[in-house]
């Protein structure tokens, strides 16, 4: 096997980088590992979409040392290691990356799960909300749904279908309201991009949940949700298999989001001064509208009945189900405003690994 000497090299992290300069390097190789390696170009140890999520939500900051979330006992190959070899090695290690070292530990080299496998296909079906009214890009919505707005040559529902489609995913389903039967009539049976695409057609908006209560019954993989005008990198395959490993009924991305307050923060207790803060950063997680649910979830709905998706978190969690969080790192952007759909329009098919 060859390794993948474009992208490898670019995918390495001097180690006294930060988690910024990683989540960076994550996002400009789409390769899902950064390789963190001293001034000598030894392997100190590798990052991966996971370590960063892990990293996150135990309270690091882009700013904390990549040193702090790498794995520093990273499995490693020597070179000339034959493509059948390392295709049985990761599958034997569960593991999609495999850099490989000289003698010395310097780094020569990757391998990468998607050189030595076919993409699977993922019995998974995804739900794509696209019935919104899209009030705030009017009028560029008075005769044309949201999700069929033009991004780089392509309306912003193809390029999420298109994306998914790389990942593995062939079921889709739309749900659709406003102007839904241009939608149809763009998408049809999905057969023109090689997918499988059936339509939840809502009478009246149901919300985002409330929408999943049309779904045919008997549904058995979990079901990926996501809105859309939301242009991501996340990768949904990874979302799918984090929501899996940590047995959750419901998933949602969110993303950190920072804001900093304009004036001094006092803390008081009565009268006295406890402390005082000048212009504090605060941090959140917002969410992403990108899900994954359990088929067993959608028993929380009632059929016909409106329904936001955190009120059916909610639910579930009330009911003693487990409701989990996926930290996303990767580029975001909701569709809502004029402003975001004019700054969607400076990505192009090479930003987005979809293009045929």
């Amino acid at each position: 096997m060859t390794e993948t000497s474009a992208l490898w090299r670019r995918a390495t992290v001097p180690v006294d980088e930060t988690i910024e300069a990683v989540v960076r390097s994550l996002n400009d190789t789409a390769l899902q590992i950064a390789l963190v390696v001293s001034a000598e170009h030894v392997l100190e140890g590798t990052v991966t979409d996971g370590d960063v999520r892990r990293g996150l939500l135990r309270g690091l900051t882009l700013s904390s040392p990549a040193r702090e979330i790498m794995n520093a006992e990273a499995f490693v190959v020597p070179p000339g290691l034959a493509r059948e070899a390392a295709l049985d090695l990761m599958l034997a290690n569960n593991v999609r990356h495999l850099p490989v070292v000289d003698a010395q530990r310097r780094l020569v080299g990757l391998h990468l799960w998607q050189d030595v496998s076919s993409t699977p296909s993922l019995e998974n079906t995804v739900v794509l909300m696209a019935g919104g009214l899209g009030t705030r890009l009017r009028p560029l919505t008075n005769e044309c749904p949201k999700p069929l707005l033009k991004v780089s040559g392509r309306p912003m529902l193809e390029h999420i279908i298109r994306r998914a489609k790389s990942e593995g995913f062939r079921r889709f389903c739309v749900a659709v309201h406003y102007l839904g039967h241009m939608i149809e009539d763009y998408f049809g049976d999905g057969s023109r991009l090689g997918v499988g695409i059936t339509y939840l057609r809502e009478e009246s908006p149901l919300g985002t949940a409330g929408a999943l209560s049309l779904l045919p019954p008997g549904m058995r993989a979990p079901i990926v949700v996501m809105n859309g005008d939301v242009i991501s990198d996340v990768r949904l395959a990874d979302l799918v298999d984090f929501h899996g490993s940590h047995r959750s009924a419901a998933t949602m991305a969110v993303r950190s989001h920072e804001w900093q307050h304009p004036f001094g923060v006092v803390r008081t207790s009565g009268i006295d001064i406890i402390d005082v803060e000048e212009k504090p950063v605060m941090r959140s997680h917002i969410n992403a509208g990108v899900y994954v649910l359990e088929p067993s979830a959608l028993d929380s709905l009632r059929p016909g009945e409106h329904c936001d998706m955190p009120s059916l978190f909610m639910r579930l969690r009330d009911a003693g189900e487990r409701t989990i969080a996926y930290p996303m790192h990767e580029p975001w952007l909701d569709v809502g405003r004029k402003d975001d759909f004019d700054r969607a329009q400076t990505l192009t098919t090479a930003d987005h690994p979809d293009h045929e």
